[in-house]
């Protein structure tokens, strides 16, 4: 079992709901991840997720799209992303690590140092889950089992245009906890739907019995608090990955932590019992 499920189950115990920033690994410098990811648990991050730089991002917006094409300018690869999670683990072994991205790298790893390399290489690492945009649920039942063994989840979107046989696809591979697109689109695209995201969430949870983030499209306190009351998680990305464009470097990793701290703290109070008069 990977550090995912216990998070979750520890945050339902206390009534809270999950905090799952993301940024793109190599962003805003080479040598900063690490930091930041600390800087992220620091301001209450349940669960990070860790973006894989790719060059033909399918799934990603301009915001996200620019900050890979700098990190792989600057010479991140997955190699790189993994050396990147072994170092946060040195002094975190409790926060929960999903890596996000696209089949390409995978595959190109395992094609250059053998099959099954990455799966391997990655449980080492203390990766806890798996997100590849562009592996669909009817092809990866081997990919999940291989997972599985080295105790790494694989994650799936879901999207306003999943249909039910599609949720249910999903439900026979994933674990860990899905990640419900709230948007059409890319990331950073569009104004969220919160009545949408209320009407979609029952829907999924008819076939999917693990947790459910919601993300795309939340970017500040009030709109994390809103889709808290529906979902079991919040993901928050594109606003990170802005943030950190124009700090500099000794600045960046506070501006992440104080960025999230609010965030939790409006999460927090927003499930806490309510004071008697």
């Amino acid at each position: 079992m990977s550090r995912i499920t216990p998070t979750f189950d520890a945050l339902k115990a206390q009534n809270r709901k999950a905090l799952i920033p993301y940024v793109t690994a190599g962003f805003p410098f080479a040598d900063i991840t690490p930091e930041i990811m600390h800087g992220m648990v620091a301001g209450g991050a349940d669960v990070i997720e860790l973006g894989v730089p790719f060059s033909d991002p399918s799934a990603d917006g301009p915001v996200i799209q620019k900050a890979g094409d700098k990190a792989l300018a600057l010479g991140t690869g997955l190699v790189q992303v993994l050396e990147m999670v072994q170092q946060f683990r040195q002094q975190d072994s409790k926060t929960p690590v999903v890596l996000m991205g696209y089949a390409n790298p995978i595959e190109a790893y395992d094609i250059k140092r053998g099959k099954d390399s990455f799966v391997r290489d990655a449980s080492a690492a203390g990766v806890d889950g798996i997100l590849v945009v562009d592996y669909p649920p009817e092809e990866c039942q081997a990919f999940a089992a291989t997972l599985r063994a080295h105790q790494i989840d694989l994650i799936f979107l879901l999207a306003p245009t999943s249909t039910a046989a599609r949720m249910a696809q999903v439900a026979q591979v994933a674990s860990g906890y899905v990640y419900y697109v709230s948007l059409k689109g890319v990331t950073g695209a569009g104004t969220l739907d919160l009545g949408a995201v209320e009407a979609m969430l029952p829907r999924i949870r008819e076939h999917v019995s693990i947790p459910v983030g919601v993300g795309f499209g939340i970017r500040d306190a009030s709109t994390a608090v809103a889709i808290s009351r529906v979902a079991d998680a919040v993901v928050i990305g594109t606003r990170i990955i802005q943030l950190l464009e124009d700090q500099p470097r000794d600045k960046a990793a506070a501006a992440v932590r104080d960025f999230l701290a609010g965030i939790r703290q409006a999460l927090d109070e927003s499930t806490a019992p309510a004071k008697r008069a």
